[in-house]
């Protein structure tokens, strides 16, 4: 738990990177997800990571909470009367990590889909951290650096298989799936039965990606091999909540 809270740490730190240096007009760039500027993505962040420390602090007040949230846009639009430097300064509040600190890495945390591990609800912190980090770099035009932080997102997409057809009432396929990622320093990351007949080889950056529904399938290097594999990809999502539409391809 220590070493993913650093780099929950880090990954914060990578985004604030970005943030701090922007002009009040630089808040209001439109980003890659439909309707949402760069504020929206700090609102959506700063209030699932007031959230989180209620789950960990107070279940039975966090189990209140879910059960009045609105949808995320209903969440980024109640936000955005706030002043960019008001905005800021509620994510880097909603940035601490003291409530984590205690966390037991397998005690159960309620969240918005099922409850989860210590650790992989860490781990979701960091993925939600990264993915809207990565629209807040893309309306900025900032080519990020993938860093080896990508793991911990890659294992929480490949745990997510089952939910990703859950979320949509829909049966997965049998069989297991073998998962083979290059990582960003070249070393190669697999998860699964090496024995599948299905599986999903390509970068672990188009993989991290896909399961964030940053891009479209066909926008990446991956390669399913198998129905089991190809179903997946197509409508995988390592994010709790209902199904998000997805981005199109760049071609369409």
């Amino acid at each position: 738990m220590a070493g993913l809270l650093a780099d929950l740490r880090d990954e914060s730190d990578s985004l604030e990177a970005l943030l701090a240096p922007l002009r009040p007009a630089d808040w209001e760039t439109p980003t890659p997800a439909a309707g949402w500027a760069v504020r929206d993505q700090v609102s959506h962040l700063a209030w699932f990571d007031d959230a989180a420390v209620v789950s960990v602090t107070d279940p039975d007040g966090f189990r209140a909470l879910a059960a009045r949230t609105g949808s995320v846009d209903d969440l980024a639009r109640a936000a955005r009367g706030l002043p960019p430097g008001e905005l800021h300064a509620w994510f880097r509040a909603s940035r601490s990590l003291e409530a984590f600190a205690t966390l037991g890495a397998r005690v159960r945390v309620p969240w918005f889909g099922p409850a989860m591990s210590g650790a992989s609800f860490v781990t979701a912190r960091l993925m939600e951290t990264w993915a809207h980090g990565q629209d807040v770099a893309d309306a900025l035009g900032v080519a990020r650096e993938p860093t080896e932080r990508l793991r911990h997102v890659a294992l929480l997409g490949v745990r997510a298989r089952p939910y990703s057809f859950a979320a949509r009432g829909l049966p997965e396929p049998a069989g297991p799936v073998r998962v083979e990622l290059t990582t960003p320093g070249g070393d190669l990351w697999t998860a699964g039965p090496a024995d599948a007949p299905a599986a999903v080889r390509g970068p672990m950056l188009d993989f991290c990606l896909l399961v964030t529904q940053r891009v479209h399938l066909s926008d990446t290097a991956l390669e399913p091999a198998g129905e089991p594999a190809r179903a997946w990809l197509e409508i995988a999502q390592a994010f709790a909540g209902p199904p998000g539409p997805g981005r199109p391809p760049r071609s369409g």
